[in-house]
């Protein structure tokens, strides 16, 4: 199964794919989808666009998103929002449903504990997948997320849940 994990941004929107067999995970890629300043609208037409490129590059089975933080500045929480509204839209369009999570439940998966920082989640994400070279925290916490898409699609298996 090939595992492509997301964590929205509007400036950085990080994205990394991992390949899962049984209890085996490895690296494929990640990176991190950037914009320029300018109109809102061209800023999410641009990650729209890379973000296309990285999923036929890729072709992941299987998608997951880091759930918004809603914070108290509501404008900016409501751009998240579209950035998040396009790292949904391009998996759903190869007919993907996207795993959702909170980013407690994300670390939780991969650090064990759910108030990690960053530094912990880039060092865990690097132990679980070796010679990983990661293009930046954006990166790291998408590899975190498809990380945790993982474990919780294999849980759901062997119980025979159907996400």
């Amino acid at each position: 199964m090939r595992v492509m994990g997301l964590d929205p941004g509007l400036r950085a929107m990080g994205w990394g794919v991992i390949d899962v067999s049984g209890s085996r995970l490895r690296h494929v890629a990640n990176g991190i989808c950037r914009t320029s300043t300018g109109p809102l609208g061209a800023r999410l037409a641009m990650l729209f666009e890379e973000l296309t490129v990285v999923w036929k590059t890729y072709a992941p089975d299987t998608a997951a998103v880091e759930q918004t933080f809603v914070n108290r500045d509501g404008a900016a929480t409501l751009k998240l929002g579209q950035a998040r509204g396009i790292a949904m839209l391009v998996p759903a369009r190869a007919g993907i449903v996207v795993g959702e999570y909170a980013p407690n439940a994300v670390k939780k998966a991969v650090v064990g504990v759910g108030h990690a920082d960053k530094a912990q989640v880039d060092h865990m994400v690097r132990m679980q997948l070796p010679g990983a070279e990661i293009a930046g925290p954006d990166a790291a916490d998408a590899l975190a997320v498809a990380i945790c898409h993982a474990h919780i699609a294999q849980t759901n298996a062997r119980l025979g849940v159907q996400a």
